[in-house]
């Protein structure tokens, strides 16, 4: 087989299995593209030739430049590895490939990047910037309202079907990465937004009725970019000085309830995370802000100053 039609395969696995987003397929397609135009380089034909020697080079050369044109962060250098060992997996199930090179090697350590969060406040502000008198700004404030109430992935919002949503007993089933199912609930608030949303706002878009839940002044469901240009709408109307984003709001969320005493473990049930590892960065969240709290306000802290 074809290096190229092992690449095609594997970026087929990853849509069908939904393991990613679009964006993170789009890396993994140049990440592995690039390794496999290095291997024909170095004349190899065959995924069972290459050595630890051979991947030990490669990424030596990508880390500093040599090859792509500038050194890799520590970041983009550890996608990278991701990206191999993925591909390198996929060979081993699903082409009888025995060979494993990649699967000792590991990405850079480095500090995770805390994420970026609005304060209880300058989520209500986003949130009542609102003209509810008007149809497309009531499904506006709705969309921001059900990702701040259920914590979801942009994704996750624009793929919310109404049949998957129960506002009698107030909870919705999500399809999250992987096609992971989860059910979270949401407040009373969410409810009546959503209620008032498709009276009012979404009979009046759609001309030929179909299950999604959002859409746009044509009818079609509403896309991620769509959802993020809302975000940015909302933000200059709020006057917010910070750029808010979709995952903004599900940081929010997140840090919000464990602010008010949530446990960590329910957290990580209702963002759909597989590992509480992934949750736990938010306990660094709160806590970093409680620390900023007592170095201004505790007495002792302010006369080291």
């Amino acid at each position: 087989m074809r290096f190229e039609d092992s690449l095609d395969g594997f970026l087929r696995h990853m849509k069908m299995s939904r393991t990613g987003s679009a964006d993170t397929q789009n890396a993994y397609h140049r990440d592995v593209l690039r390794f496999l135009q290095y291997l024909e380089e170095e004349g190899i034909t065959s995924f069972e030739d290459v050595t630890k020697e051979h991947i030990s080079r490669y990424v030596t050369a990508l880390r500093s430049g040599e090859i792509g044109g500038q050194p890799l962060a520590n970041a983009s250098y550890s996608r990278n590895l991701s990206a191999l060992r993925s591909f390198y997996r996929y060979l081993n199930k699903y082409e009888d490939i025995e060979n494993n090179p990649v699967r000792m090697f590991r990405g850079a350590a480095g500090q995770r990047k805390l994420p970026e969060y609005l304060t209880f406040d300058q989520m209500e502000k986003l949130l009542n910037c609102f003209d509810l008198s008007d149809p497309a700004e009531i499904r506006d404030r709705c969309v921001l309202e059900v990702m701040y109430a259920c914590g979801l992935r942009v994704s996750e919002c624009a793929g919310l079907k109404i049949s998957n949503i129960s506002l009698r007993e107030q909870y919705l089933t999500v399809l999250g990465k992987e096609s992971k199912e989860r059910m979270v609930p949401f407040y009373h608030r969410c409810a009546q937004l959503i209620d008032l949303y498709l009276r009012v706002s979404r009979p009046q878009f759609v001309r030929e009725e179909h299950d999604f839940l959002f859409v746009n002044q044509k009818g079609k469901p509403l896309s991620p970019r769509a959802i993020q240009l809302i975000c940015e709408k909302a933000e200059a109307r709020a006057g917010l000085s910070i750029h808010v984003h979709p995952h903004m709001i599900r940081h929010s969320f997140a840090t919000h309830l464990l602010d008010n005493g949530a446990d960590l473990r329910v957290v990580q049930e209702l963002l759909g995370h597989e590992n509480l590892s992934t949750t736990q960065i938010y306990t660094h969240v709160t806590g970093d802000r409680l620390r900023r709290v007592v170095d201004e306000a505790h007495p002792h802290s302010r006369r080291q100053k």
